[in-house]
């Protein structure tokens, strides 16, 4: 664990739920599309400063399964938006020491999407300052069911006794194996739910809930949100010491 300027124990993974670019641009008389492009320089800055402070790992929703279902130009425009993304900033992640990893159902991305994406992920695999990690694509049931289906594999192929799967185990079945869970999860725009985001790492993890829209959230916000996790008791079902 770290420290830095909000003074105590650093979140080791941040998840954070990308919520408000369609209220924003609606807000400012733009189409929805607009918003997504600001929420992307939000996107930057909070990479960065995640980086800069020592955060291990951050989870960014970037695209929902549920997300297929808005219309097609707006889906296509998101496609577009996450290939200038990565082409941009590629070189940027790897010079900052920052693996890429990315967890979802990839194979429905567009094959030049998830080309850009995989190419992304090695030319950034032997970042050591920071892990990002990018929903894409991404459900926490499918999640969940994918695990629960592959653990059932195993046990029919006989590679696995079922009386040998407990939590541990399962976890190593996730999209996130390898990874600890998030400490806390951030959601922007004002929404209480987590929208079927990590539905089975977010077990313990701390939850906050801000009102300020994506691309309005700014670095002093966040550092205030980790301030306010430092300060939370988090007793995992135990009692205070």
């Amino acid at each position: 664990m770290n420290e830095n300027e909000t003074g105590g124990t650093l979140p080791r993974h941040i998840a954070i739920i990308m919520d408000g670019n369609g209220r924003w641009a609606k807000q400012h008389g733009h189409i929805r599309v607009k918003g997504h492009e600001v929420g992307a320089e939000t996107v930057d800055m909070v990479v960065s400063c995640c980086a800069e402070i020592g955060i291990e790992v951050l989870t960014l929703y970037a695209f929902s399964s549920e997300n297929w279902q808005r219309p097609a130009f707006e889906v296509s425009a998101l496609m577009r938006l996450l290939r200038s993304y990565l082409k941009r900033e590629t070189g940027r992640l790897k010079d900052k020491g920052i693996r890429l990893r990315a967890i979802g159902r990839l194979d429905r991305l567009d094959a030049g999407v998830r080309r850009e994406l995989e190419k992304a992920c090695r030319e950034t695999a032997s970042g050591s300052v920071m892990t990002l990690n990018l929903a894409i694509s991404y459900g926490g049931r499918d999640e969940i069911c994918d695990a629960a289906a592959t653990l059932c594999r195993e046990v029919s192929a006989g590679k696995l006794d079922p009386d040998a799967i407990s939590p541990e185990l399962f976890s190593t079945r996730l999209n996130t194996a390898g990874l600890p869970d998030p400490d806390i999860m951030i959601r922007t725009g004002g929404e209480c739910r987590i929208s079927n985001f990590l539905l089975w790492q977010l077990a313990y993890t701390e939850l906050y809930f801000s009102d300020t829209l994506w691309p309005d959230f700014s670095r002093e916000e966040l550092l205030h949100i980790i301030h306010d996790f430092q300060h939370r008791e988090r007793r995992f079902g135990r009692v205070p010491e």
